[in-house]
C-alpha cells in the first residue's frame, strides 16, 4: 500500500524519453525480407481471377502467398472458445470488405515489393455493399455473409438476450415512457506503433515471431492453428507494445509473416503503413442502440427495453464476446428490477471491427448515462438526484442476475457532484451504498434485493 497516493516513476519511462526503448521495428536480423500485401479495392467484390505468375517471377522476389498457402486458411478468433470460424486469413473467391488481404509478397527491399504487387493480375466481379447495420434487415437487402446478417451462435438465439422480470407489467404501470437512439460511431485506436511483426526461421525448424501483440499466448495460438503446428515449433517475443488499446489482439500480421518466411527460407518484416492502419486495421465498432424505459412520476425506473446493432464489420472476430459484455451492462450503474434485451452482430462490408478500451461497455454507457439525463429533463428531476435514487445498492440484482457486494454508483455520483459544486438536498447528500431500506426500496425492487429474478 505504499504506492497508493504516490507518484512513483514507471519502470520505462527513461528508455522511452531517450529512445532506447526497443520496438519490434527496432529488431534487425540480417537477410529480412520485406512483406506487401494486395489489398482490395472494393468494400464487397467477387474475385473472378488471380494470376501471382509475374509477381513470383520479379527480380527480387522469394516469396508470394495466396489462400493456397494456408494450412488452415479459416479461423475464428474466439474458436477455441466454442465460437465458430467464419474468417479467412487471405481472401479465397470473394472479397468482404475494402482493404482485405488477398495475397502478400516478400522481397529484398520495400519498393521491390510494391513493384510486385503491380505485377499481380486481379479481375473482380462488383458486388452490392452493405455499409449500414440498420438496412441489413430490410426486405430487400442482399446478406453477403455465410450466417445471414447477423451472428446465430448466442446458444439457439440470433442475438445476446436477456430477459428479467415483467416487462409488460412494468410498462403498464408506467407514468411515462422515455425513448431514445443513440449512435457512437468508430473510433480508430491509432497506435504510434503500427501493425508489425517479424519472423525468422530458425535452423531446428521453429519460428521465431518478434509481435506487437497485445496478447502473446493468444496470438501464438492463432498462429499455430493457421499454421497447423503444434506450439512448442513456435517462439514469441513480446516487449514493449507502441499502443494498442485493444486494436493488437488480433494478431494481424504475424500469421501471414510467418508463412511468408517459411516459403522464403529467410526472414520477414510486415510493417504497415499508416494508411494501412486507417483502411485495415480493426476499429471500435459503431453502434445503434435503442432503449425505452419505463418510469414513475416520481424518478424510478420501472422496467427497460433495450435493442442494440452492433457493427461488426465483414467478420465476427471478437464481436459476439463485446456484445455479451454490452449486454451484462445495459442498465448503466442502476438497478432496473424489469429488463427485455436484444443484442444484434450485424455484418457490413466494412472492416472488420474489435476491441477498444471497455469493449462493448463504453458504448452502453454512453447511452445510459445520456439517456438519465432524458428521463430526468422528462420529469423535472435533478439528474444527480435521480441517479441516486436508483443506483445499484449493496445487495441489488445486475441484469444478469448477480448480486452486488460493493457497487461504487452511491459514492462516484456524491463525488461527481461536489467537485462541481452541485448542491443536494440532505437526504440525498447523506446516501451510500448500503443495503437498500425504507423509502428506497419501494415495492417495484422486492424481487430484485430479496432474492427474486
Amino acid at each position: 500500500m505504499k504506492a497508493v497516493g504516490t507518484r512513483l516513476p514507471r519502470y520505462d519511462g527513461v528508455g522511452h524519453v531517450t529512445g532506447r526503448t526497443v520496438y519490434v521495428d527496432d529488431v534487425r536480423v540480417p537477410g529480412t525480407l520485406w512483406a506487401k500485401a494486395l489489398r482490395s479495392s472494393h468494400p464487397h467484390a467477387g474475385i473472378v481471377r488471380l494470376d501471382t505468375t509475374k509477381a513470383e517471377q520479379h527480380p527480387g522476389v522469394h516469396a508470394v502467398i495466396t489462400h493456397e498457402d494456408v494450412p488452415r486458411n479459416v479461423y475464428g478468433h474466439l474458436e477455441a472458445l466454442g465460437v465458430p470460424a467464419d474468417e479467412p486469413l487471405l481472401a479465397e473467391q470473394a472479397v468482404h470488405y475494402r482493404g482485405q488481404p488477398i495475397a502478400v509478397v516478400a522481397a529484398e527491399d520495400e519498393a521491390t515489393a510494391l513493384e510486385a504487387l503491380e505485377l499481380i493480375e486481379i479481375e473482380y466481379e462488383g458486388r452490392p455493399a452493405l455499409l449500414d447495420i440498420r438496412k441489413a434487415f430490410d426486405p430487400d437487402a442482399k446478406p453477403f455473409h455465410q450466417w445471414g446478417p447477423v451472428f446465430p451462435h448466442f446458444g439457439t438465439h440470433t442475438s445476446r438476450r436477456i430477459r428479467k422480470g415483467d416487462v409488460e407489467g412494468a410498462f403498464d404501470r408506467a407514468d411515462l415512457i422515455v425513448q431514445g437512439v443513440y449512435r457512437p460511431q468508430a473510433i480508430d485506436q491509432v497506435p504510434i506503433e503500427p501493425q508489425v511483426a517479424l519472423a525468422v526461421p530458425e535452423p531446428d525448424g521453429r519460428l521465431t515471431i518478434y509481435s506487437c501483440t497485445q496478447a502473446m499466448y493468444f496470438s501464438m495460438g492463432v498462429v499455430a492453428a493457421h499454421l497447423q503446428w503444434p506450439l512448442n515449433k513456435l517462439k514469441f517475443v513480446g516487449g514493449t507494445v507502441g499502443g494498442g488499446f485493444g486494436g493488437k489482439v488480433d494478431t494481424a500480421t504475424e500469421t501471414i509473416s510467418a508463412l511468408l518466411a517459411l516459403k522464403a527460407h529467410r526472414p520477414v518484416k510486415w510493417r504497415w503503413t499508416r494508411e494501412e492502419e486507417f483502411l485495415a486495421s480493426s476499429t471500435r465498432a459503431p453502434w445503434h442502440m435503442e432503449i425505452a424505459d419505463a418510469v414513475t412520476q416520481d424518478g424510478w425506473l420501472l422496467g427497460r427495453k433495450m435493442t442494440t446493432l452492433h457493427d461488426a464489420g465483414a467478420y465476427t472476430r471478437f464481436s459476439s464476446y463485446g456484445v455479451t459484455k454490452h449486454s451484462f451492462h445495459h442498465p448503466g450503474a442502476y438497478t432496473i428490477p424489469n429488463l427485455r434485451f436484444d443484442g444484434y452482430v450485424v455484418y457490413t462490408n466494412r472492416t472488420p471491427t474489435t476491441a477498444m478500451r471497455g469493449f462493448g461497455v463504453t458504448s452502453v454507457s454512453f447511452a445510459a448515462e445520456i439517456q438519465m439525463n432524458r428521463i430526468a429533463e422528462s420529469l423535472g428531476m435533478d439528474p444527480f438526484e435521480l441517479r441516486l435514487k436508483n443506483a445499484n445498492r449493496v445487495g441489488d440484482l445486475t441484469a444478469n442476475r448477480v448480486r452486488l457486494s460493493d457497487p461504487s454508483t452511491v459514492p462516484v455520483v456524491l463525488a461527481a457532484a461536489d467537485r462541481i459544486g452541485h448542491e443536494l438536498k440532505a437526504e440525498y447528500r447523506q446516501m451510500t451504498n448500503a443495503p437498500r431500506s425504507g423509502e428506497l426500496l419501494p415495492e417495484h425492487l422486492l424481487a430484485s434485493v430479496g432474492g427474486g429474478s
